[in-house]
């Protein structure tokens, strides 16, 4: 036996030392498939969270748009109809039209005619494209709120949700809320008069040389609309239409090295909503939406061409009012909605993502 172990413990000691090595090789490549298949696992649990995110938000963002439709819209929309029929009310100027016929005992010279007729035409005009103009700023401006804000609400409670949010966090309470949707009345309540008054400017300018004789068909009419959009989009300073959908705060202008503390949800709130509405992104949706807008007018006032003017302004009185109807009769509204530009800027609103 010793002699057996003296002449082959080398061997022993070799096929023990291989033995060893490769049982302990195995245990790494096993610990290495452990671990491998451990990763394995987590990448797929985070592609799955990421899924169920991104299918959580698109259904969120499907919410808000609804919610925008549906219940904010709306409201702003009869306040917005309301107070254009109260600044650009023109049953004034037809009673007296009707009134002043011959025959009758308040009979209008033909200078006074003239006179009412050229108002007529004017105001006719501003009511219209101001309705356009309106109806586009005010919808598109509502929706980039109610983007803004949902994904804020979002962002809060799914931090909430997971434990991630600080104690000392700021959220949105229901009175920002309520004071922040709130201001897409702003420009009914407060800056409809100057809106009037520039808008008439406009068409004034653009009028001046058109007889209530000149032959308007679809196109000379398309070209006007557009003539007095054109004009008054360029008066003012860049991004004036801020102006018109905002109020004006010192709030709102502070720089982005002022501190967390100094500004408030509803600050941050409203200082988003200013930076988008000044962007040049949104300066090209805001125009290319009410391109898509006047062509919309243009087929409801299909059948009316190669008409006098003097014929034409009832048509043209009467659409303004259809641009203003509440959103789930409005077809304008829709067309808005509709063009793929403008989904994908309030995609990228919604998700925090450069519009350009």
């Amino acid at each position: 036996m010793w002699e057996f172990w003296r002449r082959h413990k080398r061997k022993v000691y070799v096929s023990v030392g291989v033995c060893g090595g490769g049982y302990i090789l195995y245990k790494f490549y096993d610990a290495y498939n452990k671990r491998i298949s451990q990763l394995e696992r987590q990448l797929a649990e985070e592609q799955e969270n990421d899924e169920r995110l991104k299918a959580q938000m698109q259904m969120h963002f499907e919410n808000i748009q609804r919610i925008a439709n549906t219940m904010t819209l709306p409201h702003t929309m009869l306040y917005l109809s309301s107070r254009v029929a109260e600044e650009l009310d023109l049953l004034h100027l037809t009673d007296k039209l009707i009134r002043g016929k011959g025959g009758q005992s308040n009979t209008l010279t033909p200078s006074e005619k003239l006179e009412l007729w050229d108002r007529l035409k004017i105001l006719s005009f501003t009511r219209l494209v101001l309705s356009i103009w309106a109806m586009t700023a005010v919808s598109l401006y509502i929706r980039i709120q109610v983007n803004i804000l949902g994904r804020h609400l979002y962002i809060d409670t799914a931090r909430d949700l997971g434990g991630f949010q600080p104690e000392d966090a700021d959220l949105i309470d229901q009175t920002d809320e309520q004071q922040f949707l709130a201001s897409a009345d702003f420009l009914s309540s407060q800056r409809m008069p100057i809106l009037v008054s520039n808008m008439q400017a406009a068409a004034t300018q653009v009028l001046r040389g058109k007889q209530l004789r000149d032959i308007f068909n679809a196109s000379v009419l398309d070209e006007t609309i557009m003539q007095i959009l054109n004009m008054f989009m360029s008066m003012g300073s860049p991004h004036h239409w801020v102006d018109y959908l905002m109020p004006e705060d010192i709030r709102f202008h502070r720089s982005p090295e002022s501190s967390a503390a100094d500004i408030t949800k509803l600050d941050q709130l409203m200082l988003e909503t200013r930076s988008v509405l000044s962007s040049s992104e949104f300066g090209n949706i805001l125009e290319m939406s009410l391109r898509k807008v006047v062509e919309g007018v243009m087929e409801d006032m299909k059948g009316n061409g190669n008409l006098p003017l003097a014929k034409l302004l009832p048509r043209v009185a009467q659409i303004s009012p259809l641009l203003l109807e509440e959103p789930s009769r409005n077809r304008f509204t829709q067309i808005i909605q509709n063009i793929p530009q403008v989904e994908v800027f309030f995609t990228l609103l919604y998700t925090n993502m450069s519009t350009s």
